[in-house]
């Protein structure tokens, strides 16, 4: 009798649980910061308008801050909110000693500045890290806030991998906020990394050759199976909401076939409970950071 092998299935990456992990640390850290501040870590959340999306991000970060035993404050603007007025806020908040971390919940309605309401944003208290000054600092290797979806993607690859050195990384997608900060991780890392986006010639044999793949590309399902070095580490960054099999109803897929690359990959997040999860996780662990260096108080390395 001749046996057939199991084909293989890639290991999933929990981000999940691995971001509850993190949030229980940093609620740890925020109870001894406010033990020697004699004040709670603070986190501003600026919303303009009424976007649906938006709305629930709001909720979620002010729920999972206070949780985090840290303080909450939330200012929700009307859509019709002038540009002078949004920036006199964030000059207030960038002035306010309670206040260790600024977060404008994008995107804003159209009649406001995008980059120049961030650029407002004092670079300390940038905990999107999407200031140009902390843009900057990422590049040159100085510490500084990192966009919280690529810092939280590092976060598991290195959980998953441990040391990175050496390994081939292709991140595919050149956003702001997180392709170009990944790659950026990434080199900081020893990788050697390629930014592929939707313009590179022969993409399935780019990808091919990576030991690590970041698809953030927003385009459901593009990565295929047959695209995946076999064992390779595949982060899936996308959201997409696609129609689902019933009528009316529709579905989360990633930027990854996630059927056929968990054939291939050695591990690889899915979507939802992956790289999601993280997101939140990490602004709280950068507002965290923020708040100890703005009051002038080490944190113990290696915590979060």
């Amino acid at each position: 009798m001749t046996l057939t092998a199991e084909p293989a299935v890639a290991d999933l990456i929990d981000g999940k649980a691995f971001a509850a992990g993190l949030r229980g640390r940093i609620a740890t850290l925020a109870g001894e910061f406010e033990a020697r501040a004699g004040r709670k870590a603070g986190l501003a959340v600026v919303l303009v308008g009424m976007d649906p999306a938006s709305q629930v991000y709001v909720r979620s970060k002010g729920k999972a801050t206070v949780e985090a035993g840290m303080a909450s404050f939330e200012h929700k603007l009307e859509a019709d909110t002038s540009e002078a007025d949004l920036l006199a806020l964030i000059e207030t908040l960038n002035a306010d000693p309670a206040v260790d971390g600024i977060l404008v919940q994008l995107p804003l309605p159209a009649h406001l500045d995008e980059q120049k309401v961030i650029a407002t944003i004092s670079p300390d208290k940038d905990v999107d890290g999407f200031h140009v000054i902390n843009a900057g600092r990422l590049s040159v290797g100085q510490p500084g806030f990192v966009p919280c979806t690529p810092l939280g993607c590092l976060m598991l690859l290195k959980d998953r991998l441990g040391n990175l050195s050496g390994l081939d990384a292709v991140v595919i997608g050149r956003s702001n906020i997180v392709g170009k900060p990944m790659a950026q991780l990434l080199l900081a890392e020893s990788c050697t990394v390629t930014v592929a986006h939707s313009r590179t010639r022969n993409l399935p044999e780019v990808v091919r050759r990576a030991d690590i793949v970041v698809a953030a590309v927003g385009r459901p399902e593009l990565v295929k199976g047959d695209w995946i070095k076999p064992g390779a580490t595949v982060i899936d960054v996308g959201i997409n909401r696609v129609d689902a099999a019933e009528p009316g109803k529709t579905r989360l897929v990633g930027d990854v076939d996630f059927a056929g690359a968990k054939a291939v990959a050695g591990a690889i997040t899915p979507v939802p409970g992956g790289v999601g999860p993280m997101t939140i996780a990490v602004l709280l662990r950068n507002a965290l950071v923020a708040a100890y260096a703005n009051a002038g108080i080490d944190l113990p390395a290696g915590t979060i």
